[in-house]
């Protein structure tokens, strides 16, 4: 018996057992890793008095929990709120998507601090991990990788294999982002190389291995209705209006964040312009689809984080963001349906036209905008300070820097596409309880859906009326035979 036929047997999505399991293995691992490694750091600790008269630090305002709280509360509502309701758009997965949204990120950020820690916090003294605000908010962005591959296969897979999904995602994104940020050096203050290109093309590799050949049968649940996009788009206010804060959580305090804030919010206004311009452009009678509003007013946050920090000025934020709404919005049109006919890529949410494309487009304006930065524009500290020239970096120059930028864009790419192939393949095997291709997009395959008592009266109405049909046939055939 080969792969494929182990892999093609009959579904059983009763996952009384595996999911409970699941959840209570890797929790208690998690109790016993934070109990052996994680501890707080000078800034969380009680020791932090200490520490003030150690430095020299004159008012607790300096804590860095003052500077980043804000940033972290925005960027905890994307996560939990933004992420989760946008995928609410299909007619009968709504709890799924915020559901299974809420059950990633929370197992994700646990994993995250320490698989992020031991790259990036370690304290080599003690062997501990000492952990901080700005910990939580790059444990958050770890989770937006997973969630973005989440929405690839969004409807089509079981919980525990979105679990499973997570702890090899989590692991694969600590990894690429250790080399990008500190081997490579590449700046990404707003993830659109190591969040967004990595989560996209891991979700979408994942998706083409998990390939339903028959998912034709469950056509029927794989839409929208009028309240299920309204659900979505309150997802993709939420976005749109911390978006700002996504980009500058972790960028250098002072002109930076403030930088990135203002690049961010000029790209987004730009692209809604242009993705309303385009839904109605390629629309016969010039109405817009709720798919493209949902989704690629967004992609101009995507595409300038990379670049966020950098002198990329104001009028270059709003072209990226411009050229962004019109190549994500025909990325809906024309790409989507190109993808599953010919590449049998199945992406639900359209990752490739919200993520990764824009994802690669701001890794590309980011190696240019390094490359072609200037002493004359950011000045001899302004260029040390956005780029991080110093220690064994401090030879390098933006040409140099440029085309590290652009390996950290190749990175993201390997390590998106060979991880999402590999793991798709660990998924692939039938012990996780994943639906049938007639039973994908629907809730009630691992909720209890409470039905209204209309929806019970137009069900039994429905099951009467095909009844007395039938009844009435049988009769006309009796007739038909006495005659």
């Amino acid at each position: 018996m080969g792969f494929s036929d182990v892999c093609n047997r009959q579904k059983n999505t009763n996952i009384r057992w595996r999911l409970p399991a699941v959840c209570f293995v890797w929790q208690l691992s998690m109790i016993v890793l934070f109990g052996v490694f994680v501890r707080y750091n000078e800034e969380s600790d009680t020791h932090w008095v200490d520490y003030r008269k150690e430095k020299n630090i004159t008012s607790d305002i300096e804590n860095d929990f003052y500077f980043r709280y804000p940033s972290f509360q925005d960027v905890h509502v994307m996560i939990f709120v933004g992420f989760g309701f946008l995928m609410t758009f299909l007619k009968r997965y709504s709890f799924g998507a915020v559901g299974f949204n809420f059950l990633i990120a929370a197992f994700g950020i646990q994993w995250a601090l320490l698989m992020q820690g031991w790259f990036h916090s370690l304290d080599y003294t003690d062997g501990k991990i000492k952990i901080g605000i700005e910990n939580l908010i790059n444990a958050d962005f770890c989770v937006a990788g997973c969630l973005i591959a989440y929405g690839a296969v969004l409807g089509k897979v079981s919980p525990v294999q979105l679990l499973v999904m997570t702890l090899f995602g989590v692991t694969l994104f600590a990894v690429e982002e250790y080399i990008i940020l500190n081997v490579l050096h590449a700046k990404d203050a707003g993830g659109s190389m190591v969040i967004h290109t990595f989560g996209a093309y891991y979700g979408l590799s994942i998706s083409w291995v998990l390939y339903r050949p028959d998912l034709d049968k469950s056509k029927h649940l794989n839409g929208s209705v009028y309240h299920s996009d309204v659900f979505a788009m309150i997802g993709t206010l939420f976005l749109w209006m911390f978006w700002p804060s996504f980009n500058s959580a972790i960028a250098d305090h002072g002109d930076g964040q403030h930088r990135a804030a203002i690049n961010t919010y000029l790209a987004l206004a730009s692209t809604v312009l242009t993705t309303v311009a385009m839904s109605s452009l390629f629309e016969k009678t010039g109405k817009l689809d709720m798919v493209h509003i949902q989704n690629s007013t967004l992609a101009g946050g995507v595409a300038v984080g990379t670049a966020a920090e950098f002198m990329l000025s104001p009028y270059g934020s709003l072209i990226v963001g411009f050229f962004c709404g019109i190549i994500s919005t025909m990325g809906y049109i024309y790409l989507s349906p190109f993808l599953e006919e010919k590449l049998k890529i199945q992406d639900t949410c359209g990752i490739h036209n919200l993520h990764a494309m824009p994802g690669v487009i701001g890794g590309i304006v980011g190696a240019i905008t390094a490359a072609a930065a200037t002493n004359t524009v950011y000045g001899d500290l302004g260029l040390e300070n956005t780029f991080d020239f110093t220690g064994p970096f401090n030879k390098r120059v933006p040409t140099i820097q440029g085309g590290y930028q652009a390996a950290g864009l190749c990175v993201a790419l390997c390590f998106g596409i060979g991880g999402g192939i590999f793991v798709g393949l660990v998924l692939k095997l039938p012990i996780w309880g994943d639906p049938a291709d007639e039973n994908c997009f629907d809730d009630e395959i691992y909720w209890e859906v409470r039905h209204s008592s209309c929806e019970v009266k137009n069900v039994h109405q429905g099951a009467h009326e095909t009844h007395m049909n039938r009844i009435l046939f049988v009769l006309e055939d009796i007739s038909t035979l006495n005659v």
